[in-house]
């Protein structure tokens, strides 16, 4: 099986394997004051410091959670409950993940005014409208760095700059950019591991320096009071060396993913590209040919994995709301898929794919 879905998950890295192989032995709760509690805090604390470093930060808080939908919606929810009175607009994209869309909408019943900011063709949001969006009835900006599904980065420090000048708090999505792009000067940062090569479950929210959330949970009082629940030391291990590793390798991944992205555009001649082709993470690319069905190309093309768009929305039967938001109509939407290639995916893989896939959609145009 060729893998090209790197979007939605990544392969585990060898060394984050061996990583949590070891940590599986320390099996104390990492809140326990006893010799074997302080081995497993230990796991829990070294992995905190290997993240904090990848992400470039010194000062602030990170806070462990389950993953970046759990740590989006802490962050959401907490910023928009401990926002000042008057302060009730809650601002992100129509681009943006499920995770801070429904999140954001959810915050209606709360009395607060969800402010849903358009995008181009290109994916990316007009910083005028914006402007007059984010104004001193903010009380948060949620904007994803690297898009999901297209790809395409957003201008997050301008538009933090806009959001910081009215005194609303911001929030970015940074987890496909974490490891591959600089870190952007959010308040808050929510990032996961499996998107990195690590484990799935485990996911953190970086805090500045003085920034208080009351928390979504209740029943006790670890992660700073914040996020309540013992830790898995193993899954904070595995997370800590994929951070560490995406550091270390991250010029040497990302010169492979330029190379894949050249040869890609070569072999998909006859597709159009969906989204910026330059404010872009090359490892994601988001392909239409009018005309094909991509589930069925899904279907029939058994030997490569490769999506339509966003795993968590894949089953619902519903176009993408990421590709709607960019002017395609039903059938462009229906027509496109995502491909995304990484540190174990080659030259060789990614051709073979290219010849299935044309192949599989040539025999559905001639079908037609």
């Amino acid at each position: 099986m060729i893998y090209l879905d790197y979007q939605a998950t990544t392969p585990l890295a060898p060394e984050v394997a061996a990583a949590m192989t070891e940590a599986m032995a320390h099996y104390g709760n990492p809140n326990s004051a006893h010799r074997i509690g302080r081995v497993a805090a230990a796991d829990v604390g070294l992995a905190r410091e290997r993240i904090m470093a990848a992400l470039g930060k010194t000062d602030g808080r990170l806070i462990f959670t389950s993953g970046a939908t759990e740590a989006l919606n802490i962050a959401i929810v907490g910023a928009a409950r401990a926002s000042a009175p008057g302060r009730r607009r809650v601002i992100t994209l129509a681009t943006e993940h499920a995770a801070v869309l429904d999140t954001v909408m959810a915050l209606r019943h709360e009395g607060f005014e969800p402010v849903i900011l358009p995008v181009g063709r290109d994916g990316l949001v007009d910083l005028d409208i914006a402007e007059a969006a984010i104004d001193e009835r903010a009380a948060l900006l949620a904007v994803m760095q690297v898009n999901n599904e297209i790809g395409v980065i957003q201008p997050v420090e301008a538009l933090i700059a806009i959001a910081r000048a009215h005194g609303a708090a911001t929030l970015c999505d940074a987890v496909q950019g974490f490891g591959r792009l600089d870190t952007p000067s959010a308040d808050m940062i929510a990032v996961t591991a499996h998107k990195i090569h690590g484990p799935k479950g485990v996911g953190a929210l970086w805090l500045r320096d003085g920034l208080q959330l009351p928390p979504l949970m209740h029943g006790g009082g670890q992660e700073q009071g914040l996020r309540p629940g013992t830790l898995s030391p193993m899954l904070c291990a595995g997370f800590g060396v994929a951070a560490q590793l995406a550091a270390a390798r991250r010029a040497e991944d990302l010169g492979l993913v330029e190379t894949l992205w050249r040869e890609a555009l070569a072999f998909f001649t006859g597709w159009r590209v969906n989204g910026a082709l330059d404010a872009r993470y090359h490892g994601n690319l988001n392909l239409c040919r009018p005309g094909i069905d991509a589930a069925r190309l899904v279907s029939d093309v058994r030997g490569v994995a490769f999506s339509l768009g966003s795993a968590c929305a894949s089953g619902s039967g519903r176009p993408s709301h990421v590709l709607r938001a960019i002017g395609l109509n039903d059938r462009e939407a229906r027509s496109s898929l995502r491909l995304g290639f990484g540190r174990y995916s080659t030259s060789e893989e990614l051709a073979n794919a290219a010849t299935l896939i044309n192949e599989a959609a040539a025999m559905q145009k001639a079908a037609a």
